[in-house]
């Protein structure tokens, strides 16, 4: 079976729609523990890759030499909801390496939440760089560029020594070759990979202790986005309830286009679920409910993210978004 139906929609008590999807859990070694569809499945990891990303721009003792903070190490890792201290830290950030915006590569761009775009609409009048969503991960290529004394112009090109440099640590954890790359909504290269690969170079990045000199960075990573984990989201965010359910043992982080990983190194494993259609909303009770599966967190903690109401414009709950996997 390709996909298999995870999420209901129901409305009024009956099924309005639903969503289809494939996941997989795999272990550090290789091995398929739970494999939900076809992890075979080609996939764009979308901002899901960032905790990859951010090893490969942290690695060989490059975070110790930038004396960068966990925080830091946290909003490189991030899909911010650009909230006032995800403003304030990336304004900081750009300030302490002399750059401005104008260096980010990401696109221009509005606050997540609806009153921090308000109050972002009546100050600035428009949409600016620091507010999109990946400008943490962007002031982190700025930062170690400057401090590899590489180009700053064209960071998000497929030709950059930090971008050849990822493919490579993707291929190396992954056990894979990268044939394809695309463009990803803020600009840099994300590879086209399989979910089970994915899955691989997720748990790989998870085993701490097979990274070798990196095993620390890594480590450092995981830790530092669990302790922050409204840096890497935002207040409200799905990402950052569930890492905190965790009570900091796993680490969750969505991408676009209905892409969520579970990182667990306890288990040296990690949990990789897409949505065909592409629906964050489906993804994020996917993760939830997969994850129940696994008992590391309280399944009566995790049932309001494995069940959502559905409102109209009255605030009546008239339905629900049901993690039903079949």
């Amino acid at each position: 079976m390709e996909s298999v139906k995870m999420v209901e929609v129901t409305r009024s008590g009956e099924i309005e729609s639903f969503h289809q999807g494939v996941a997989v859990l795999i272990n550090s070694s290789g091995e398929i523990l739970k494999e939900w569809g076809n992890s075979e499945k080609l996939i764009y990891p979308r901002s899901a890759l960032k905790p990859i990303q951010s090893l490969n721009l942290y690695k060989n003792g490059v975070a110790k030499g930038l004396n960068i903070s966990d925080e830091y190490i946290a909003l490189t890792t991030a899909s911010h909801h650009s909230e006032s201290f995800h403003q304030k830290m990336i304004m900081e950030w750009l300030e302490k390496i002399n750059l401005s915006e104008d260096n980010l590569c990401c696109g221009h761009d509005w606050p997540w939440n609806l009153e921090d775009k308000f109050e972002a609409k009546n100050n600035y009048k428009k949409k600016r760089r620091i507010f999109h969503n990946c400008s943490g991960k962007h002031c982190g290529h700025l930062a170690v560029s400057q401090f590899k004394d590489l180009p700053i112009e064209n960071y998000n090109q497929n030709n950059h020594p930090i971008q050849k440099e990822l493919i490579n640590l993707i291929e190396n954890l992954s056990h894979s070759k990268v044939n394809n790359i695309g463009i990803d909504g803020c600009t840099l290269p994300n590879p086209l990979i399989s979910i089970k690969k994915f899955a691989y170079a997720m748990a790989q990045f998870g085993d701490y202790n097979k990274l070798n000199e990196n095993s620390d960075i890594a480590k450092r990573i995981f830790e530092s986005c669990v302790k922050f984990p409204e840096l890497t989201g935002g207040t409200n965010s799905i990402n950052c309830a569930l890492t905190k359910l965790s009570k900091r043992r796993i680490f969750f982080k969505n991408g676009a286009e209905g892409v969520f990983v579970a990182i667990i190194p306890e288990q040296k494993s990690a949990l990789v679920v897409k949505i065909d259609d592409g629906a964050s909303r489906a993804a994020e009770v996917a993760i939830a409910g997969l994850i129940s599966e696994l008992k590391i967190i309280d399944d009566e903690k995790l049932h309001k993210f494995k069940k959502i109401s559905v409102k109209n414009s009255t605030d009546q709950t008239i339905g629900y978004l049901n993690f039903s996997l079949i």
